[in-house]
């Protein structure tokens, strides 16, 4: 369970998290750019991780609050970016397949439609979803990120 600090607030908390999943990315794109699938399979496994935990932080705490406080109702901007995540979890198990398969260039070409995928989602959010829930749920940051940080 991770500190979170109160005064970042959602915008600059999600943000960073995004930045942290990048470079993830980026560990694994070079370590498979050797071949070496097995040197690149531990940094496979922390960004697979880490991924499905932004999708599940946005999703299980993130999402929910904002449309109940904007009465969404689980439409609009949110709804994309649910159907975009399942894109991103269809990828990353194609990833995971290749890795299983010792196939280091299937990775990265999977990898990089993830990458097109994950830099559209990420202006999307941090463009207009971001500022929105921040806009919004200011005063209930505190508790969201106590939830977040169970995560």
């Amino acid at each position: 369970m991770a500190s979170i600090d109160i005064e970042s607030g959602i915008v600059v908390f999600f943000e960073q998290d995004h930045r942290d999943c990048d470079a993830r990315w980026a560990d694994v794109e070079e370590l498979l750019d050797t071949q070496d699938v097995d040197a690149a399979r531990p940094a496979w496994q922390k960004f697979d991780k880490g991924m499905r935990r932004h999708i599940a932080m946005e999703e299980e705490v993130l999402f929910p609050a904002l449309e109940s406080a904007a009465g969404m109702g689980g439409a609009g901007p949110t709804a994309v970016m649910r159907m975009e995540h399942k894109q991103m979890q269809g990828l990353l198990e194609q990833i995971d397949a290749a890795m299983e398969s010792d196939d280091a260039e299937q990775a990265l070409d999977i990898g990089d439609t993830l990458l097109m995928l994950i830099q559209q989602h990420n202006i999307k959010e941090e463009g207009m979803l971001y500022p929105m829930a921040e806009n919004v749920l200011a005063g209930h940051w505190p508790k969201l990120a106590e939830l977040l940080s169970e995560y």
